[in-house]
C-alpha cells in the first residue's frame, strides 16, 4: 500500500487561503518525487481560523486540531510584514513552535512555516507574464509599475492594486469589468508555476520546511 501524507495550514486570512492552497499542495507533491518510495498526498486541508488568541495559542490550537483530525503536517503561515523574516520567525515562528514541541498533549509536532517577505501578495508577483494575463492586459511590466523584483515592494498589494488599474484603465467603460484583486488570488495561486516561486528566498525556505516534514515522517532521507 502506498504510504500516505495527510497535510493541515493555517493561515492570517482568507485570501491566504485560496493562494497557498494549490500551492502548499502542488510543493508537497513536487518534494515527493525526492522520497525514496511512493507517496500519495492526500488534498491539503485549510483549517477552520481561530480568533481572540495570540499568535503562540493559535499555534497550539491549531497543532491539538490538526492531530485530532489525523493531520502529519501542519504548515503555518505568518507574513512578515517586513523587508525579511527575521523578526516574524524570533517573535512568532520560534516561540510557536517550541511551545508545540514542549506539550504533553497529543499535538501535531511535524510543523511548517511560510513567511513571505512583507506578505504573501510579493508571491503573486513572482510570475509577471501570468499577472499580466489574469488582469487582461497586453502592457509590460513597467507600463504596470511592477517591474521590481518581487520581495523589493514594501506594499505588494498595492502593487498589483495599481497594476489592476493602470492595467484596464483603457478598456472601455461598457466592457470593462470591475477586477479585484480579491478574484485574482485563487486563479494565480491554482496557476503559478513553482519554478518562478523558487526566485524568492521565503518560498526556497517554506520548501526546505516539506523537505524536513518529510524526513520527520522517515519518507525523506
Amino acid at each position: 500500500m502506498i504510504p500516505q501524507i495527510m497535510i493541515g495550514f493555517a493561515t492570517e486570512g482568507t485570501t491566504d487561503v485560496r493562494f497557498l492552497e494549490s500551492i502548499i499542495q502542488r510543493t508537497f507533491e513536487e518534494v515527493a518525487f525526492e522520497c525514496e518510495s511512493s507517496i500519495e498526498v492526500l488534498p491539503v486541508q485549510s483549517l477552520k481560523k481561530i480568533t481572540g488568541k495570540d499568535f503562540v495559542d493559535l499555534v497550539l490550537e491549531y497543532a491539538k486540531t490538526s492531530f485530532e483530525h489525523g493531520i502529519m503536517v501542519l504548515c503555518v503561515h505568518a507574513d512578515a510584514d517586513e523587508a525579511n523574516d527575521s523578526n516574524a520567525l524570533t517573535y512568532k515562528i520560534i516561540p510557536a513552535f517550541e511551545a508545540v514541541q514542549q506539550m504533553r498533549a497529543e499535538v501535531c509536532k511535524n510543523l511548517a512555516a511560510i513567511v513571505p517577505v512583507q506578505m504573501t501578495e510579493a508571491w503573486m508577483l513572482a510570475d509577471i507574464d501570468l499577472l499580466r494575463r489574469e488582469i487582461g492586459t497586453s502592457k509590460s511590466a513597467h507600463e504596470l509599475g511592477i517591474a521590481k523584483k518581487p520581495e523589493s515592494y514594501a506594499r505588494p498589494k498595492e502593487a498589483i492594486e495599481e497594476a489592476i488599474r493602470l492595467g484596464r484603465a483603457d478598456i472601455p467603460a461598457r466592457r470593462r469589468h470591475q477586477l479585484n484583486i480579491a478574484e485574482l488570488y485563487q486563479p494565480l495561486g491554482q496557476k503559478i508555476q513553482l519554478e518562478k516561486l523558487e526566485q524568492l528566498a521565503a518560498y526556497q525556505k517554506f520548501k526546505e520546511a516539506v523537505r524536513q516534514a518529510y524526513r520527520k515522517l522517515n519518507y525523506l532521507h
